[in-house]
C-alpha cells in the first residue's frame, strides 16, 4: 500500500495584495545609474579584470553566464540587469525558483519578500492565490509550447497575459501528436487536465504586470537572451498550490538545464560570474561544465581559457591545501570545483562584496556606448 499524500485542494490561499512585503518597488529598486559604495582594493581589482575579460569575452563572441540567487532580484537589481543584457555584456542569466517567483511577484504587485517567520506559524506562508495559480498556469501553457522554465514566466510578463486553449482543442492535439511525439502529446495532456479540473476558461487569459520595466526576465525576454529558471520541488512556495503539474515543472526545467548546459559547454575564453548563490549556482554548473567537456575531449578538445568569478558578502579564507574540504555553511563551499577547474585552463577569483556594489561597479567599468 503507497503513502498517503497531501491533498492540496483543502488549502485555503490569499490574495496576494493582502500580503505584508518587506520589499516594494519602485522605492527599493536600483537604478543603473546608481553609485556603489567604495569596494576594497581587492575587490576592485576583481571587478576591473572582470570586465577585461567579459569585454574580450564578446569582442571573440563568447558567452557571459551570470547565475545568481534570488537575493540579487530581492535587492531591487532587476533593472541593473536588464543594464546588462541591453547592452549585450550578460548572454545568459540563471537563478533558482524563488529568483523567479520574486521577479514575477515584483513585476506583478510591486512588492515582494513575505516575513517568513511571522506566516510560517500562521500556516500562511506561501499561501497567495495569484502567485500559485498564474505561474504554475504559465509553466502548464510554456511545457505545451516546450518554453524552459525562465521563458514562460518572461513571456507572461512581457505579454502580459496567457493564452488558454480550450478542452477540445487540447484532446485533439494530444491525440494527434500522441503518434508523433508522444512528449508533445503529454505537454498537452497536462494543460488539459488543469483547464478541466479547475475549469480554467478558453481564450485570452490577461494579467497585467504594472511594475515589469524592473523585471529582469522580461528584458531577457525582449531582447532574446536566455534566463534560465533552475528550481527544487518543495523549495519553493508556489507547489504547495494545486495547479502545481510536476510533469510541467519538470519538462520546462529541464530544457532550462540543457539551454544553461549548452550556454557552459560553449565557455571557452568566456566568463562565468556566480553571485549570491552557494548551492544552485556550482550545483548545476559542475554538471554542465562536466558535459560540456564530455563532449569536446571526444574530439579531441577541451574547454580553457574560461574565467569564473565567485561573489557573496561572506569573506572566505579556507584553503583547499591545508584544510581540505569546507562545510557546506563555509563561503569556501563555493569554490569545491576551484581546483579540477583551474587545471583545465581556466582562471578563478572570489570576492565578498554586496551584489548590489558588485552590479553596479561592474557595470560602471564596462563601456555602455
Amino acid at each position: 500500500m503507497s503513502a498517503p499524500v497531501f491533498d492540496r485542494r483543502a488549502l485555503r490561499f490569499a490574495p496576494l495584495a493582502e500580503r505584508r512585503n518587506k520589499v516594494a518597488f519602485p522605492a527599493d529598486s536600483v537604478s543603473p545609474e546608481a553609485a556603489p559604495r567604495a569596494l576594497s582594493a581587492r575587490a576592485a581589482s576583481a571587478i576591473r579584470d572582470t570586465a577585461v575579460r567579459i569585454r574580450a569575452a564578446r569582442q571573440k563572441g563568447r558567452p557571459v553566464i551570470c547565475a545568481f540567487g534570488a537575493h540579487t532580484i530581492k535587492n531591487g537589481l532587476g533593472p541593473v540587469l536588464a543594464r546588462f543584457i541591453e547592452h549585450g555584456w550578460i548572454t545568459h542569466l540563471a537563478t533558482n525558483g524563488a529568483g523567479i517567483i520574486h521577479d514575477w511577484e515584483l513585476a506583478f504587485l510591486g512588492q515582494t519578500s513575505e516575513d517568513v517567520r511571522v506566516t510560517v506559524p500562521r500556516g500562511e506562508f506561501g499561501m497567495w492565490e495569484e502567485t500559485g495559480r498564474i505561474l504554475n498556469l504559465a509553466l502548464l501553457a510554456g511545457a505545451r509550447k516546450g518554453l524552459g522554465y525562465g521563458q514562460s514566466i518572461g513571456a507572461l510578463i512581457e505579454d502580459e497575459g496567457l493564452e488558454i486553449p480550450s478542452a477540445a482543442e487540447l484532446r485533439s492535439e494530444a491525440a494527434l501528436l500522441l503518434a508523433q511525439d508522444p512528449e508533445k502529446a503529454a505537454a498537452a495532456a497536462d494543460l488539459l487536465a488543469a483547464v478541466r479540473e479547475f475549469g480554467v476558461p478558453p481564450g485570452r487569459m490577461s494579467v497585467r504586470h504594472p511594475f515589469r520595466q524592473f523585471s529582469a526576465q522580461a528584458a531577457a525576454h525582449r531582447s532574446g537572451v536566455p534566463f534560465t529558471g533552475h528550481p527544487g520541488i518543495g523549495q519553493d512556495i508556489i507547489y504547495a498550490h494545486p495547479f502545481a503539474s510536476g510533469a510541467a515543472i519538470g519538462r520546462t526545467a529541464l530544457v532550462d538545464f540543457l539551454r544553461f548546459a549548452h550556454a557552459v559547454s560553449r565557455l571557452e575564453d568566456g566568463v562565468y560570474l556566480s553571485v549570491g548563490s552557494a548551492v544552485m549556482s556550482p550545483m548545476i554548473f559542475e554538471k554542465a561544465f562536466s558535459m560540456g567537456q564530455n563532449i569536446a575531449r571526444q574530439q579531441g578538445s577541451a574547454i580553457r581559457g574560461h574565467c569564473i568569478l565567485v561573489v557573496d558578502i561572506a569573506e572566505s579564507s579556507w584553503d583547499w591545501e591545508k584544510d581540505g574540504e569546507p562545510p557546506a555553511d563555509n563561503a569556501a563551499y563555493y569554490l569545491r570545483y576551484c581546483k579540477s577547474f583551474a587545471r583545465m585552463g581556466g582562471a578563478m577569483r572570489y570576492v565578498a562584496v554586496d551584489n548590489r556594489d558588485f552590479f553596479l561597479s561592474l557595470l560602471h567599468t564596462l563601456p555602455l556606448s
